[in-house]
């Protein structure tokens, strides 16, 4: 009932987008952690996949052994969608022969789209193609676009209700975590969230205690520096136009 893209940037960052019309999607489905990988768990969702998951890539298995490790333990895998990526850009996937059409999965280099009661496969292919096409964004926003065009593409068949995004970049804490949990359009107030995270948010969180740093900045007048000095290049690019 969802569909979900799930990327790793040259960076190392891992991310997950993911809408569908159910409440709430993102408090299920997507999962990440830095420096190991990220999956989403989808149509008749299970939880239980994600700790498993995260453990195995933490361990190096091969993701199509974790997969079918998942199938396994689960009785109704049938019933489930999953699909995850590793720190090698390593994929795998499983649609269950249960999930209701249009249902599918298709990989590319450093990401995986998946999706269960689409419009059609239209709806993985735009995503992807707009995954692809935009690589001179910055990494969350590339995962907003592509969202933006399954969803113009079909998107779920049953209508809108929920989105979510997260990133993982190499704090055991996300670095962006959106959730829009019951809205008429939910990938637009994506879009303006992830908006809004640039203006404080996402600046303010490179501040914060890392591994690296285990004090982080705790100068507010500094804070205040490294806030401006992530704005400049908006506002230079907004002056522009």
């Amino acid at each position: 009932m969802t569909w979900s893209i799930v990327a790793r940037d040259a960076s190392g960052a891992f991310a997950v987008a993911v809408a569908s019309r159910f409440f709430a999607v993102g408090a299920l489905c997507p999962h990440a952690a830095s420096g190991i990988g990220a999956l989403s768990t989808q149509a008749l969702v299970n939880p239980l996949y994600a700790p498993a998951a995260l453990d195995a890539m933490a361990r190096n298995e091969d993701p199509a052994d974790i997969v079918r490790m998942l199938m396994r333990a689960d009785p109704g895998h049938d019933h489930r969608q999953v699909h995850l990526i590793d720190r090698a850009g390593r994929i795998a996937a499983h649609t269950g022969t249960a999930c209701i059409d249009w249902c599918g999965h298709r990989a590319g280099a450093g990401y995986s789209v998946a999706g269960n009661m689409l419009a059609g496969a239209q709806v993985i292919d735009a995503t992807a193609a707009a995954y692809e096409e935009n690589r001179a964004l910055p990494f969350p926003e590339r995962l907003v676009v592509a969202m933006e065009a399954g969803e113009a593409a079909g998107g779920d068949k049953r209508g809108k209700q929920a989105a979510a995004l997260i990133v993982h970049t190499t704090e055991v804490y996300p670095a962006l975590d959106l959730r829009v949990d019951d809205h008429a359009e939910p990938i637009i107030e994506l879009r303006r969230l992830y908006e809004v995270s640039l203006e404080r948010f996402q600046a303010f969180v490179a501040c914060l205690p890392s591994a690296r740093d285990p004090k982080g900045i705790t100068d507010r007048a500094v804070i205040e520096a490294e806030i401006a000095r992530f704005q400049a290049p908006r506002k230079r690019g907004a002056g522009s136009r």
